[in-house]
């Protein structure tokens, strides 16, 4: 049984965390899969390379409005997928051998703990005096009567398939289906939602959601409030059968099934219990605010331990979990508890703090200001008439509660807003006291911001 003072477990924001001041110390990383874990490989890096190639697409067949005559000819797909790879893919190699050459052990299989601290891989079985878990998530796969019998992806998969379907059909309606809907409709393919709720992206601010909900079905086929009862084999695609909400069925045909309905902690792949781990009722490990576990020595971190699932709150957690390993007698906690996000989609989103429906379900009192793109000189210029920004606010100590941004470049804008609630801001500090370049598009978020 070897033993090591450090067993790093997961290679995505887990791998940030040694480095050189750990040299000295006996580490291991136990990585079954890729180097660089979801975000590198299957996530947010490679979705983003194509939709931005998806947004030089629409931007093309859409530049009409501005009096360009353009269009586009093909997209070939597979040049696009193997730009993408060709990147990403020699970073598994490379990761590897650096560990490797800087006196790393890396095991390359799975790990499942059988007592606490005491881990089993492949036919070792290994002991640390300190672990760090950052295992990730996976697409949950829901149980739908005739699944296991169809060929189908999950956002795992379909990035690296051989062309682009004519027919593709999508379970669910968050993140994962709102951005792949949008590269294959872009791509080509005739596109159809399946979404359990009254819209799409259901856990944005709900002004959002529904106006998102509005130019998707422009877009696609949108079935809300729709459950799929049964998929079966169609030729050489699938046939999905959908109840609808006034209790008739519908049965949907198309080359391709895309299965996005969420994702799940692989806390069952470890065997966490096993390890004395105490989860909660979604499978995350239980960990207080400097990441300890239930385990004394046995850290947690990423999509393993938190419900944002987000790389950027797995960053900020990895440096956090990193200080305290190497100083646990002066452990620091994420003291930022703004979880920022974006969906990357057509038209872009962004989103910070409470929305205008959780703030009415928790009481909370509130200003609200919702600013058009089409009030901007920029927006102007885009001839844009659906994105705005909104902004919600505490009336009494005029700090700002949320922000929700629709519409072109929605990642950037809200930055402004992110900084304001993290460094306590007020509303009449970030309006009045911050210059705004005229006339570029970060004018939205000053006027909602004047008029609050």
């Amino acid at each position: 049984m070897r033993h090591y003072d450090l067993v790093v477990l997961g290679t995505g924001s887990g791998n940030m965390l040694l480095s050189e001041e750990f040299a000295d110390l006996r580490t291991a990383i136990v990585e079954p899969g890729r180097f660089g874990g979801t975000c590198l490989n299957r996530g947010c890096i490679p979705s983003k390379m194509f939709v931005l190639t998806a947004d030089a697409v629409e931007d093309a067949r859409a530049a009409k409005r501005l009096g360009v005559h353009a269009g586009v000819d093909t997209v070939d797909w597979k040049a696009v997928r193997d730009r993408v790879f060709n990147r990403i893919d020699p970073i598994h190699e490379s990761g590897l051998e650096y560990r490797r050459r800087s006196g790393v052990d890396v095991y390359t299989e799975e790990g499942r703990f059988v007592a606490p601290k005491v881990l089993q891989v492949g036919a070792e079985r290994i002991t640390a005096d300190t672990f760090v878990v950052a295992i990730g998530s996976r697409p949950v796969v829901p149980d739908i009567p005739g699944l296991d019998t169809v060929p189908y992806h999950t956002s795992d998969t379909i990035m690296r398939i051989d062309e682009v379907p004519p027919s593709l059909v999508v379970l669910g309606g968050g993140f994962i289906a709102a951005e792949f809907s949008h590269v294959f409709s872009a791509f080509g393919a005739d596109v159809t939602i399946v979404q359990r709720g009254p819209r799409l992206l259901m856990a944005e601010d709900e002004q959002v959601s529904a106006r998102f909900t509005e130019l998707a079905a422009l877009r696609h086929r949108v079935l809300l409030d729709a459950t799929t009862t049964s998929v079966a084999r169609h030729g050489d695609g699938v046939a999905v059968t959908v109840e609808l909400p006034d209790g008739g069925e519908q049965v949907i045909e198309a080359a391709m099934l895309l299965v996005s309905v969420g994702r799940r902690p692989n806390t069952d792949r470890l065997d966490a219990t096993a390890g004395g781990l105490e989860l909660d009722e979604h499978g995350h490990i239980l960990a207080d605010s400097a990441y300890r576990t239930s385990v004394p020595g046995v850290w947690a971190l990423g999509d393993v331990v938190n419900h944002f699932q987000l790389k950027h709150m797995a960053n900020a957690e990895s440096r956090v979990v990193q200080h305290n390993v190497l100083h646990p007698e002066d452990v620091r906690t994420l003291t930022n508890t703004v979880a920022p996000h974006a969906v990357f989609t057509s038209p872009q989103i962004a989103s910070v703090g409470l929305t205008e429906q959780a703030a009415r379900r928790r009481g909370t009192d509130f200003l609200v200001s919702v600013r058009d793109y089409s009030d901007t000189a920029y927006g102007w210029a885009l001839e844009d008439t659906t994105s705005f920004a909104k902004v919600l606010a505490d009336p009494a100590d005029r700090t700002i509660l949320g922000a929700h941004i629709i519409g072109p470049q929605a990642a950037t804008l809200i930055q402004p807003l992110i900084q304001a609630m993290s460094l306590g801001l007020t509303v009449d500090q970030v309006a009045r006291d911050v210059l705004y370049i005229h006339p570029a598009l970060t004018e939205v978020v000053e006027q909602a911001l004047l008029a609050l």
